[in-house]
């Protein structure tokens, strides 16, 4: 495998893995995701690859399949009242196709993103992880990542 950035003829694999992402999500929150769609149209998607604040990495086999991504988002708060203006990269999603887990490849793509940040003078990385994702959760800890906000909610 080897990880580049993501173009046009890559969308029906990122699609299919956007998909899997959905149904981890609308599983484990049927009340907030809804199942069996996707998370971005066609044009949406080409309008991501297409915007360099916005990444996006594709981990491929030699055929050129997708086996996995990294939807990434470039984050400066310039002139702010309160924060800091440092460089974030946040990382939107990562997800590795459900047929090939287990073989490090999302720890391959979050470590070229790492190498990416770095590369590119990001003060940091972050990320939001649904509660009803642990496997994300236990992944990302594994990485080295830790809470540094925490959302919560009442549900009425």
């Amino acid at each position: 495998m080897y990880i580049r950035r993501a173009k046009e003829a890559d969308m029906a694999g990122m699609n299919k893995l956007l998909r899997q992402v959905l149904t981890v999500h609308h599983n484990g929150r049927p009340d907030l995701f809804k199942g069996n769609v996707k998370k971005y149209t066609d044009e949406e998607l080409l309008e991501i690859l297409q915007d360099d604040t916005r990444p996006v990495f594709v981990g491929v086999d030699k055929q050129e399949q997708v086996l996995g991504y990294a939807f990434c988002v470039y984050q400066q708060h310039s002139d702010d009242h309160i924060l800091t203006d440092i460089k974030t990269l946040y990382i939107d999603d990562i997800c590795v196709d459900e047929t090939v887990r287990g073989q490090h490849i999302g720890k391959q793509i979050y470590e070229y993103v790492v190498r990416f940040a770095r590369e590119n003078d990001f003060y940091n990385l972050t990320l939001n992880v649904w509660s009803c994702n642990p496997g994300a959760m236990e992944f990302y800890q594994r990485m080295g990542l830790v809470p540094y906000k925490v959302g919560m909610e009442l549900i009425l």
